[in-house]
């Protein structure tokens, strides 16, 4: 399918579109590399995939020729809607949804189990992830470009220097890994930094939405003062007398709490 289309950069050319830098946009042209990416979040066995953010719809093209059943894109830029349409074959199988990701609600989108697979915006990448693993409604996977940083951050192991709350939110409910690295000079325009591709799955045992919210508010403290040692950065959540509750060394400091301790004093927490 996308062999009988004109490439990326013609039908950008076409329609005269830039990328926005307030939407942080980045375009991921190359179709080899979006298939990679495709491979990394497959095989979809029919299973629904959502996108968000297609911009031109390099990915997206890649996805159409995937295993995939229905392809749904939510795109907030209402100037590439036109363009995007221009990938629907009128079988039904492609849905476009115009608005912004952070709003929307996918169990309303797609019936059944679903895949994410997204080269997200960068300046609202990690609130959708957030969204995806501590909401209502649960992927069976997701495939997503982040910032390197961002992406190392994610998947950061305790005494890691990038270990902070994103990883222990991120790795409480979900294995995550990066799968691929790409430069800068991959998207149209190159941003100032490089990008990495994670593959997340959502554990099949999961802290109940309480148990998230407490986590939440054990690592927003913990991590927020993240020098201090956890009998001073938790004082307000009950320092010490919490610590000891949960089995962990007051003297210790956030950054080398494991998952299952910063677990251990969510479950403290009165």
């Amino acid at each position: 399918m996308a062999d009988a289309l004109p490439s990326l950069r013609e039908t950008l050319d076409a329609h005269g579109l830039l990328a926005k830098k307030s939407f942080g946009q980045h375009f991921l042209l190359d179709l080899n590399v979006t298939r990679k990416i495709v491979r990394y979040a497959g095989p979809f066995e029919g299973r629904a995939v959502i996108e968000v953010g297609p911009g031109p719809g390099g990915l997206t093209r890649a996805i159409l020729e995937s295993d995939a059943g229905k392809v749904v894109l939510v795109e907030k830029d209402p100037r590439f809607i036109p363009l995007l349409s221009e990938l629907d074959d009128g079988s039904g199988r492609l849905t476009i949804v115009e608005g912004d990701a952070l709003n929307v609600r996918e169990a309303q989108l797609v019936e059944g189990p679903a895949h994410l697979v997204s080269n997200l915006p960068y300046n609202v990448g990690t609130p959708l992830l957030i969204k995806w693993l501590t909401g209502p409604w649960t992927p069976c996977a997701l495939t997503l470009m982040f910032q390197k940083e961002v992406a190392e951050r994610i998947v950061a192991a305790p005494g890691d220097d990038a270990y902070g709350r994103l990883a222990v939110i991120t790795q409480a409910v979900a294995e995550a890994r990066i799968v691929m690295h790409l430069p800068a000079a991959a998207f149209t325009p190159p941003p100032k930094v490089a990008s990495a591709v994670v593959h997340v799955v959502p554990l099949a045992d999961r802290p109940s939405p309480e148990r998230l919210k407490k986590l939440e508010r054990v690592t927003a403290a913990a991590f927020g003062q993240r020098r201090k040692m956890l009998r001073s950065s938790l004082k307000q959540l009950g320092g010490g007398d919490l610590c000891e509750a949960a089995g962990i060394e007051p003297d210790a400091r956030a950054e080398v709490i494991d998952i299952a301790g910063f677990l251990r004093l969510a479950d403290a927490l009165k």
